[in-house]
């Protein structure tokens, strides 16, 4: 029994990021260390991504809201469609990873703005993050590194992590006590990051946002983790959407003083006020091989005009390790 839960553990913190981080932090963390530690953990399948390995594309469009605009002039809350092309995808670098762990899940966007201007989001199915520095992520990996002995990390490793970085404990209590979402269509998707609305009078807003469907929200019980085949989740959604749409609202939480704006680790309360930003509606979903979705970078840091980052050491690490990672998989390794 202790045997599982450490493994369920492990999975719920290695594999949470929504992708490979990596920028120069305040603790001399690099892209490039953090991107081998990932491939020391999971290994290299050459040409695919290092996180996040195994995905799905679909196409879709997105629609903003009136209230929106208020807060942000980008031209994704015009009230147009704009077209995005979409991944859903399981954290990790095992391309075999099965459906049912206990890890979380990731939805990535790219809304095609009017101009070739671009907007990316990429979020979990989790409201919060595993790290609030560079540094923690990267000793996780360092200490989940498999034994060549056993093929498992050692206990030990991970016994002395857990007890010497905190920032870690909120996300893991998080996954140990709710299982993963029943399929893409009926999860939530948090954008787990403090982001920066500005309007047309310049007015800055911080905001975070969460992806709600409108199919409600569905977890797998515990013998459907038991009993469910290795993959469903793509055929579920590849179904799904021949016969109709999936949809999600974006619901937008306005921050207050107080509010952290530097840690993703800190969920905001549930009392903030919220406005439906827009809603995202997925019409088709496919493979991701030779799809459209399979070469994009969704760099969380591609942003419009009217929404900009925060100084979360996290968002702003993430962009240069998706560069590494993504200059490795075009290059074929």
């Amino acid at each position: 029994m202790q045997k599982i839960k450490s493994t369920q553990w492990l999975l719920a913190n290695v594999l949470a990021l929504s992708a490979p981080l990596g920028m120069a932090a305040q603790d001399e963390v690099s892209a490039d260390q953090v991107v081998t530690a990932i491939e020391g953990v999971f290994g290299v399948t050459p040409g695919e991504r290092r996180n996040h390995i195994k995905g799905t594309c679909a196409l879709g469009e997105f629609v903003g809201s009136p209230e929106a605009a208020h807060y942000s002039r980008s031209t994704l809350f015009s009230g147009k469609p704009i077209p995005v092309v979409a991944r859903l995808s399981l954290a990790g670098g095992n391309p075999k990873a099965p459906d049912t762990a206990k890890s979380p899940r990731g939805m990535a966007l790219e809304f095609k703005l009017p101009k070739n201007n671009l907007q990316h989001i990429t979020m979990l199915n989790i409201p919060i993050f595993g790290a609030m520095q560079p540094r923690t992520f990267l000793d996780l990996m360092i200490a989940s590194k498999p034994d060549p002995a056993t093929g498992k990390p050692d206990p030990e490793k991970i016994k002395a992590f857990k007890a010497t970085h905190a920032d870690s404990l909120a996300q893991a209590d998080y996954m140990a006590k709710n299982n993963p979402s029943a399929s893409y269509s009926s999860s939530s998707f948090w954008g787990i990051h403090t982001f920066k609305f500005i309007n047309m009078d310049n007015k800055t807003t911080m905001v975070r946002w969460q992806f709600v469907p409108q199919d409600g929200e569905k977890r797998l019980t515990d013998d459907e983790l038991k009993s469910l085949p290795p993959n469903f989740l793509e055929q579920a959604l590849i179904d799904r959407t021949k016969k109709w749409p999936a949809r999600w609202d974006m619901m937008v939480s306005i921050g207050e003083p107080g509010d952290t704006e530097d840690n993703p680790t800190i969920a905001w309360p549930d009392t903030r006020k919220q406005i439906k930003a827009g809603t995202l509606t997925i019409s088709s979903a496919m493979p991701q091989k030779g799809a459209e979705c399979e070469k994009i970078n969704f760099d969380p840091l591609v942003m419009s005009d009217g929404i900009e980052t925060t100084n979360d050491p996290i968002l702003q690490f993430r962009s240069q390790a998706y560069a590494v990672s993504f200059s490795k998989r075009l290059g074929g390794n």
